[in-house]
């Protein structure tokens, strides 16, 4: 990460979940969960087809917040919460998931 200063309170080579296409197509993310039942971080681009099994992969967040530092805002999203925006430049708006 350079010189920037890791704001996660996970560490860097956590395991989260991301679309595939973030990193094969340059799609930029759209939606985040920070999950409450695991503590998973999902990231997801804005798509309009159905969610496919085949379009997720499991990486590191350092690799996910190197592609976006618009996400080291998201660096204090609690557990059982999630984020979006509407443009790749918008900002991150956060609501708590209602189970």
């Amino acid at each position: 990460m350079g010189d920037l200063i890791w704001q996660f309170d996970d560490q860097p080579n956590t395991a989260v979940i991301a679309n595939r296409k973030i990193f094969t197509s340059g799609e930029w993310i759209s939606y985040v969960c920070h999950d409450s039942d695991d503590g998973c971080w999902q990231f997801h681009i804005n798509h309009t087809t159905a969610l496919n099994e085949e379009d997720a992969v499991l990486v590191s967040l350092e690799s996910v917040i190197n592609l976006d530092l618009s996400l080291n805002a998201l660096a204090d999203l609690p557990l059982g919460w999630f984020a979006w925006r509407a443009s790749m430049k918008g900002v991150w708006k956060r609501a708590r998931k209602i189970d």
